[in-house]
Protein backbone atom coordinates (compact mmCIF):
# COMPACT_ATOMS: atom_id res chain seq x y z
CA UNK A 1 0.00 0.00 0.00
CA UNK A 2 1.19 3.43 -0.88
CA UNK A 3 1.69 6.27 1.02
CA UNK A 4 -1.39 7.94 -0.28
CA UNK A 5 -3.31 5.15 0.52
CA UNK A 6 -2.25 4.88 3.71
CA UNK A 7 -2.84 8.16 4.27
CA UNK A 8 -6.57 7.94 3.11
CA UNK A 9 -7.28 4.65 5.64
CA UNK A 10 -5.49 6.61 8.87
CA UNK A 11 -6.54 9.72 8.22
CA UNK A 12 -9.21 9.52 5.99
CA UNK A 13 -8.10 11.67 3.06
CA UNK A 14 -5.02 10.71 0.27
CA UNK A 15 -4.89 14.63 0.71
CA UNK A 16 -1.42 15.06 1.98
CA UNK A 17 -2.05 18.57 3.00
CA UNK A 18 -5.14 17.81 4.59
CA UNK A 19 -3.12 15.04 7.11
CA UNK A 20 -1.24 17.23 8.42
CA UNK A 21 -4.00 20.05 8.81
CA UNK A 22 -2.06 22.62 6.53
CA UNK A 23 -3.09 24.86 3.83
CA UNK A 24 -1.46 23.98 -0.24
CA UNK A 25 0.32 27.21 0.04
CA UNK A 26 1.94 26.74 3.58
CA UNK A 27 5.39 27.82 3.87
CA UNK A 28 8.08 25.36 4.58
CA UNK A 29 7.73 26.28 8.84
CA UNK A 30 3.69 26.00 8.47
CA UNK A 31 4.25 22.97 7.13
CA UNK A 32 6.90 21.88 10.36
CA UNK A 33 4.37 23.70 12.48
CA UNK A 34 1.48 21.04 11.19
CA UNK A 35 3.55 17.93 11.56
CA UNK A 36 4.33 18.67 15.06
CA UNK A 37 0.61 19.24 16.03
CA UNK A 38 -0.70 16.44 14.15
CA UNK A 39 2.16 13.91 15.14
CA UNK A 40 2.23 15.24 18.97
CA UNK A 41 -1.37 14.02 18.57
CA UNK A 42 -0.73 10.60 17.77
CA UNK A 43 2.58 10.22 19.29
CA UNK A 44 3.53 6.57 20.90
CA UNK A 45 4.49 7.81 24.00
CA UNK A 46 1.39 9.57 25.09
CA UNK A 47 -1.31 6.81 24.09
CA UNK A 48 -2.13 3.92 26.18
CA UNK A 49 -0.18 0.37 26.01
CA UNK A 50 -3.22 -1.22 23.94
CA UNK A 51 -3.17 2.09 21.34
CA UNK A 52 0.35 1.99 20.77
CA UNK A 53 0.31 0.20 17.72
CA UNK A 54 -1.81 2.04 15.94
CA UNK A 55 -0.86 5.01 16.88
CA UNK A 56 2.72 4.05 15.94
CA UNK A 57 1.47 3.25 12.69
CA UNK A 58 -0.50 6.75 12.12
CA UNK A 59 2.55 8.54 13.35
CA UNK A 60 5.14 6.97 10.82
CA UNK A 61 2.11 7.95 8.28
CA UNK A 62 2.77 11.16 9.06
CA UNK A 63 6.18 11.34 9.25
CA UNK A 64 6.43 10.29 5.15
CA UNK A 65 4.03 13.04 4.76
CA UNK A 66 6.18 15.61 6.18
CA UNK A 67 8.94 13.96 4.60
CA UNK A 68 7.59 14.36 1.43
CA UNK A 69 6.12 17.55 1.60
CA UNK A 70 9.09 18.95 3.33
CA UNK A 71 11.58 18.11 0.55
CA UNK A 72 11.45 20.64 -2.29
CA UNK A 73 11.52 18.25 -5.24
CA UNK A 74 9.13 15.68 -3.61
CA UNK A 75 6.46 18.35 -2.97
CA UNK A 76 6.79 19.89 -6.58
CA UNK A 77 6.04 16.27 -7.86
CA UNK A 78 3.31 15.97 -5.52
CA UNK A 79 1.74 18.97 -6.57
CA UNK A 80 1.94 18.53 -10.18
CA UNK A 81 0.61 14.73 -10.48
CA UNK A 82 -0.91 14.17 -7.11
CA UNK A 83 1.82 11.32 -7.19
CA UNK A 84 4.58 10.56 -4.30
CA UNK A 85 8.49 8.71 -5.70
CA UNK A 86 7.31 5.78 -2.92
CA UNK A 87 11.27 4.72 -4.13
CA UNK A 88 12.85 7.85 -2.71
CA UNK A 89 15.09 8.27 0.08
CA UNK A 90 11.54 10.43 2.33
CA UNK A 91 10.06 6.91 2.27
CA UNK A 92 12.59 4.58 2.97
CA UNK A 93 10.65 1.80 5.67
CA UNK A 94 13.88 1.67 7.46
CA UNK A 95 13.83 5.11 8.64
CA UNK A 96 13.36 5.47 12.74
CA UNK A 97 10.52 7.76 12.46
CA UNK A 98 10.54 8.63 16.52
CA UNK A 99 14.28 9.73 16.45
CA UNK A 100 13.61 11.47 13.10
CA UNK A 101 10.61 13.26 15.42
CA UNK A 102 13.01 14.09 18.69
CA UNK A 103 15.53 15.30 16.01
CA UNK A 104 13.78 18.29 14.85
CA UNK A 105 11.91 19.36 17.43
CA UNK A 106 13.44 19.68 20.92
CA UNK A 107 11.93 18.60 24.24
CA UNK A 108 9.79 21.59 25.87
CA UNK A 109 9.73 21.78 29.85
CA UNK A 110 7.01 23.46 32.05
CA UNK A 111 9.23 26.99 32.42
CA UNK A 112 9.70 26.63 28.43
CA UNK A 113 5.47 27.09 28.57
CA UNK A 114 5.79 29.84 31.59
CA UNK A 115 8.10 31.84 29.70
CA UNK A 116 5.88 31.75 26.54
CA UNK A 117 2.74 32.29 28.52
CA UNK A 118 4.19 35.44 29.66
CA UNK A 119 5.56 37.19 26.50
CA UNK A 120 2.53 35.72 24.43
CA UNK A 121 -0.10 37.49 27.02
CA UNK A 122 -0.88 40.94 25.64
CA UNK A 123 0.93 40.40 22.44
CA UNK A 124 -0.36 41.16 19.19
CA UNK A 125 0.03 37.15 18.64
CA UNK A 126 -2.67 36.79 21.17
CA UNK A 127 -4.96 39.95 19.96
CA UNK A 128 -5.15 38.01 16.50
CA UNK A 129 -5.43 34.96 18.06
CA UNK A 130 -8.50 36.21 20.01
CA UNK A 131 -10.23 37.57 16.91
CA UNK A 132 -9.70 34.40 14.99
CA UNK A 133 -11.27 32.27 17.93
CA UNK A 134 -14.06 34.81 18.06
CA UNK A 135 -14.70 34.50 14.33
CA UNK A 136 -14.40 30.65 13.86
CA UNK A 137 -16.83 30.44 17.06
CA UNK A 138 -19.66 33.03 16.30
CA UNK A 139 -19.12 34.55 19.69
CA UNK A 140 -19.61 31.65 21.26
CA UNK A 141 -17.22 32.52 24.91
CA UNK A 142 -17.07 28.78 25.62
CA UNK A 143 -14.93 27.86 23.05
CA UNK A 144 -12.81 31.26 22.79
CA UNK A 145 -11.87 30.48 25.79
CA UNK A 146 -10.71 26.86 25.42
CA UNK A 147 -9.32 28.00 22.45
CA UNK A 148 -7.51 31.17 23.47
CA UNK A 149 -3.64 29.52 24.34
CA UNK A 150 -3.00 30.28 28.00
CA UNK A 151 -6.34 31.69 28.85
CA UNK A 152 -7.80 30.42 32.15
CA UNK A 153 -10.96 32.59 33.81
CA UNK A 154 -9.19 35.60 35.34
CA UNK A 155 -7.96 36.35 31.48
CA UNK A 156 -12.04 36.76 30.92
CA UNK A 157 -12.22 40.13 31.03
CA UNK A 158 -9.48 41.26 29.25
CA UNK A 159 -10.32 38.60 26.19
CA UNK A 160 -13.87 40.34 26.12
CA UNK A 161 -12.19 43.96 26.33
CA UNK A 162 -9.86 42.74 22.91
CA UNK A 163 -13.25 41.53 21.33
CA UNK A 164 -15.76 44.52 22.62
CA UNK A 165 -12.66 46.72 20.57
CA UNK A 166 -12.69 44.78 17.50
CA UNK A 167 -16.27 44.86 17.00
CA UNK A 168 -16.72 48.86 17.79
CA UNK A 169 -14.03 49.26 15.34
CA UNK A 170 -15.80 46.90 12.68
CA UNK A 171 -12.76 44.44 12.41
CA UNK A 172 -15.34 41.59 13.59
CA UNK A 173 -19.55 41.30 13.62
CA UNK A 174 -21.33 41.48 16.40
CA UNK A 175 -22.48 37.89 17.51
CA UNK A 176 -25.66 37.94 19.43
CA UNK A 177 -23.87 34.69 21.48
CA UNK A 178 -21.28 37.39 22.75
CA UNK A 179 -22.93 40.29 22.93
CA UNK A 180 -26.00 39.09 25.07
CA UNK A 181 -24.54 36.46 26.73
CA UNK A 182 -26.56 35.40 29.60
CA UNK A 183 -25.00 36.03 33.22
CA UNK A 184 -26.02 32.23 33.76
CA UNK A 185 -24.12 31.19 31.10
CA UNK A 186 -20.98 33.40 32.21
CA UNK A 187 -21.41 32.06 36.54
CA UNK A 188 -21.34 28.41 35.17
CA UNK A 189 -18.40 28.90 32.66
CA UNK A 190 -16.11 30.47 35.71
CA UNK A 191 -17.35 27.75 38.22
CA UNK A 192 -15.91 24.99 35.74
CA UNK A 193 -12.45 27.30 35.21
CA UNK A 194 -12.40 27.64 39.07
CA UNK A 195 -13.22 24.00 39.87
CA UNK A 196 -10.54 22.69 36.93
CA UNK A 197 -7.88 25.57 38.34
CA UNK A 198 -7.92 23.44 41.43
CA UNK A 199 -7.95 20.21 40.03
CA UNK A 200 -4.56 20.84 37.87
CA UNK A 201 -3.05 22.65 41.18
CA UNK A 202 -3.80 19.21 43.32
CA UNK A 203 -2.05 17.38 40.46
CA UNK A 204 0.84 19.31 40.27
CA UNK A 205 1.19 19.48 43.81
CA UNK A 206 0.60 15.57 43.47
CA UNK A 207 3.66 15.13 41.06
CA UNK A 208 5.94 17.77 42.51
CA UNK A 209 6.30 19.62 39.14
CA UNK A 210 7.15 23.45 39.19
CA UNK A 211 10.65 23.20 37.51
CA UNK A 212 12.14 21.37 34.27
CA UNK A 213 9.94 18.65 34.49
CA UNK A 214 8.69 16.78 31.52
CA UNK A 215 5.37 17.41 30.56
CA UNK A 216 4.70 14.12 29.90
CA UNK A 217 4.42 13.47 33.63
CA UNK A 218 1.46 15.92 33.89
CA UNK A 219 -0.17 14.66 30.46
CA UNK A 220 -0.44 10.95 31.83
CA UNK A 221 -1.77 12.20 35.04
CA UNK A 222 -4.70 14.12 33.56
CA UNK A 223 -8.28 12.97 33.33
CA UNK A 224 -9.00 10.59 30.62
CA UNK A 225 -12.26 12.34 29.42
CA UNK A 226 -10.08 15.46 29.15
CA UNK A 227 -7.46 13.29 27.49
CA UNK A 228 -8.34 14.95 23.71
CA UNK A 229 -8.70 18.51 24.91
CA UNK A 230 -5.73 18.64 26.70
CA UNK A 231 -3.65 16.84 24.32
CA UNK A 232 -4.70 19.54 21.72
CA UNK A 233 -3.99 22.48 23.71
CA UNK A 234 -0.53 20.98 24.28
CA UNK A 235 -0.47 20.45 20.86
CA UNK A 236 -0.78 23.66 19.92
CA UNK A 237 1.61 25.10 22.44
CA UNK A 238 4.16 23.34 21.46
CA UNK A 239 3.71 23.81 17.96
CA UNK A 240 3.84 27.24 18.51
CA UNK A 241 6.39 27.55 21.07
CA UNK A 242 8.67 24.46 19.83
CA UNK A 243 9.19 25.63 16.57
CA UNK A 244 9.92 29.45 17.21
CA UNK A 245 7.12 30.56 15.59
CA UNK A 246 7.23 34.27 15.06
CA UNK A 247 5.22 36.59 17.16
CA UNK A 248 2.32 38.01 15.30
CA UNK A 249 2.06 34.94 13.27
CA UNK A 250 -1.62 33.22 12.78
CA UNK A 251 -3.00 30.33 14.65
CA UNK A 252 -5.86 28.28 13.77
CA UNK A 253 -7.95 27.61 16.87
CA UNK A 254 -8.54 24.27 17.53
CA UNK A 255 -12.42 23.56 16.90
CA UNK A 256 -14.02 22.82 20.32
CA UNK A 257 -17.28 24.14 20.24
CA UNK A 258 -20.19 25.16 17.34
CA UNK A 259 -19.10 26.84 13.92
Amino acid sequence: MGLLEQCEAAFGSADLYCVLGIRREASPEEIRRGYRRASLRVHPDRVDPDAKEEATRRFQILGKAYAVLSDEEQRALYDEQGTVDEEGDALRDEWDWQEYWRLLFKKITVKDIEDFEKNYKGSEEEVADVKAAYMDFEGDMDSIMQSVLCADYTDEPRIRKIIEKAIESGEVPRYKSFVKESKQKMTARKRRAEKEAREAEKTKDELGLGGEDDLKALIESRNKDRKKETDDFLAQLEAKYGSNAKKGGKKTAVKKGKK
